[in-house]
């Protein structure tokens, strides 16, 4: 069979579709607002999960912090995420057969996640795929999803055009992202219903359930 692909870059996000950081980053979160006095609940969690810390403050505290308190808190909760994973982190179903399969066929490669770089680090190393990426794009420092600027920046990383490009998410804010970026986008159902997804060009259950007939496909 010839396999002709509608994208020559796949960028790949990572909480929820490389690696599950669901509970990891929800006890972080319930840590770091509990020492706050402030409530949180999984709906908080749920409802701002993709994206970054910046905007996950002001959407549940409901106020813009200082630099130096934002830096502060972010820091924080990020030290209490990467205690909380270490040691246990595993790929999600699917993920080291895709990175091999799109490794054989000659596609750059790229991670564009919201999360520091220290995390995507982490994971990197403790899943020993680091191999496999030409960039890594950290949206810590930039406008968070559904702002299009991490994948922006990990396409100008891989000298790709938007429009060559494929992303993987499961987040409705990285979903969103994708799309305004000019990109393809698969979504995998790790976090949200297919009903919440529907702005991407393909929605699947886990990476596992992809075939490479989908992807030929895809406008």
């Amino acid at each position: 069979m010839t396999i002709t692909l509608p994208f020559k870059a796949v960028i790949w996000d990572m909480d929820g579709v490389l690696v599950d950081t669901f509970d990891g980053h929800f006890r972080a979160w319930s840590r770091l607002f509990a020492e706050l006095g402030h409530p949180f609940t999984i709906d908080d969690f749920r409802s701002t999960f993709g994206m970054n810390n910046r905007n996950i403050f002001k959407a549940l505290l409901d106020r813009t912090l200082a630099e130096d308190e934002f830096h502060l808190l972010s820091d924080r909760k990020e030290e209490y995420f990467r205690q909380s994973v270490r040691g246990s982190t595993r790929p999600l179903p699917g993920v080291e057969e895709w990175l091999q399969r799109f490794d054989r066929l000659g596609l750059s490669q790229a991670v564009g996640s919201s999360a520091p770089q220290q995390n995507i680090d982490v994971h990197l190393d403790e899943l020993n795929i680091r191999r496999y990426f030409a960039a890594i794009a950290s949206g810590a420092n930039l406008p968070g999803k559904p702002d299009p600027a991490v994948f922006l920046l990990a396409a100008r990383l891989l000298n790709a055009a938007p429009a060559d490009c494929l992303v993987i998410e499961d987040s409705v804010q990285g979903v969103e992202a994708a799309k305004r970026a000019g990109m393809r986008c698969v979504a995998v159902l790790t976090t949200n219903p297919a009903e919440l997804l529907q702005r991407a060009d393909l929605v699947v259950p886990d990476l596992t359930h992809l075939t490479l007939e989908q992807l030929m496909e895809l406008k």
